[in-house]
């Protein structure tokens, strides 16, 4: 199995080597407040990147609000079935 994994990250890693040979050209980006000259290659990684963060942020984001509900509803209904008596009493 490690070897089948290593070889598809070297096909990978391979892929990338050669989109960056292949797209050296700069690009030019005005950010408004910055101006940047990136390789294609790079930009592409840099945009690839942010999404897969961006993605990953928004997914756990989504299920730990989902979780916490969840955790929140389970407290409240069973706290309503049990009753505690008042301190001291």
């Amino acid at each position: 199995m490690r070897l089948i994994v290593t070889l598809i990250l070297l096909l990978f890693i391979a892929a990338g080597i050669v989109l960056g040979a292949l797209n050296a050209d700069l690009v030019g980006y005005d950010l408004g407040f910055v101006r940047l000259s990136l390789p294609k290659g790079a930009a592409l990684l840099l945009a690839l990147v942010i999404g897969w963060l961006l993605g990953g942020l928004t997914a756990w984001l989504g299920v730990s609000s989902r979780q916490h509900r969840l955790r929140r509803r389970a407290l409240g209904q069973a706290g309503g079935k049990t009753k505690t008596s008042p301190a001291g009493a």
